[in-house]
C-alpha cells in the first residue's frame, strides 16, 4: 500500500476529535502500512523465485554417432597404435637382453684383469730368465742344469696358457711394423735399417684381454739409418 493510500484512508482530525479516536486512528494507519510492507516484501520474493526457477537449462550435447564405416576406422587406428607400442615394447625388452649379456660377458672377461696384470711380471721374469742364457752356453750345461733350463722353460710355456684359458694373449710385434699407440709404447728412437716411424725393436711383451689392452708393448721406434 503507497503513503497516498495511508493518507486518504486517514481520518480528518479537527478540534472536536476525542483522545481515543486519535489512538484508533493510529492504530489503523499503522496497521495499513505493516499490510502495505507485506505486500512489497511478498511481490519481491515472487519475482526473485521466478528469476531463479525460470533460468534456462542447458542442453546436454548429444552423443557423437558413427557410421559402421567410421567405427571400423577407428577401431583400425586404435589396432595399428597399439600393435606400435607393442612392438617398441618388445625391441625395447631385446636392447635390454643384449645389454644384459653384453655386460655379462664383459664381467666374467675383465673381473681377473687386475689379478692377470700382477700375474705379468712373473712372466716377465721367467722370459728374462730364458733370455739371459745364449744358445752357445745352453749345450754346455750340465744334466741338472739342463733340467732346470727346461723346467723354467715348461713353467714359462704353462704360464702363458692358463693366462689365454682365460682370454689373454700377447700382442704381436715384428721389427719394421706399423707402430700402433693402442699397443705399442716407443720408450726410444734408434736407428735402424727398418723405416721411419715403425718398430725397430721389443723391450718388453704386451697383453691384451678380451678387446681391451692390458698392457701395452714397450717398443723402440726406428729413426731411419743413419748417413
Amino acid at each position: 500500500m503507497s503513503d497516498e493510500t495511508v493518507k486518504d484512508e486517514m481520518p480528518e482530525i479537527d478540534a472536536t476529535t476525542s483522545k481515543s479516536d486519535l489512538k484508533s486512528a493510529a492504530d489503523d494507519i499503522l496497521k495499513a502500512a505493516k499490510q502495505a510492507d507485506k505486500a512489497v516484501a511478498a511481490n519481491a520474493e515472487a519475482a526473485a523465485d521466478g528469476e531463479e526457477f525460470g533460468e534456462p537449462v542447458p542442453e546436454l550435447e548429444p552423443e557423437i554417432q558413427h557410421t559402421p564405416d567410421q567405427q571400423i576406422m577407428i577401431l583400425e587406428a586404435e589396432k595399428d597404435e597399439m600393435r606400435d607400442q607393442l612392438l617398441r615394447t618388445l625391441a625395447e625388452m631385446e636392447n635390454i637382453r643384449k645389454r644384459a649379456e653384453r655386460e655379462k660377458t664383459e664381467a666374467r672377461v675383465y673381473a681377473i684383469e687386475r689379478f692377470s696384470g700382477d700375474l705379468l711380471s712373473v712372466a716377465d721374469n721367467l722370459e728374462r730368465a730364458l733370455g739371459a742364457l745364449p744358445d752357445d752356453e745352453k749345450a754346455a750345461l750340465s744334466d741338472a742344469g739342463r733340467n732346470l733350463f727346461d723346467g723354467i722353460e715348461m713353467t714359462h710355456k704353462e704360464l702363458q696358457t692358463v693366462l689365454a684359458r682365460h682370454g689373454l694373449t700377447t700382442i704381436e710385434v715384428e721389427p719394421g711394423g706399423v707402430f700402433d699407440p693402442n699397443l705399442h709404447q716407443a720408450v726410444a728412437n734408434i736407428p735402424s735399417e727398418h723405416p721411419n716411424g715403425t718398430v725397430a725393436e721389443m723391450f718388453q711383451s704386451g697383453w691384451m684381454i678380451g678387446g681391451r689392452t692390458l698392457r701395452a708393448a714397450m717398443v723402440a721406434v726406428s729413426a731411419g739409418e743413419v748417413g
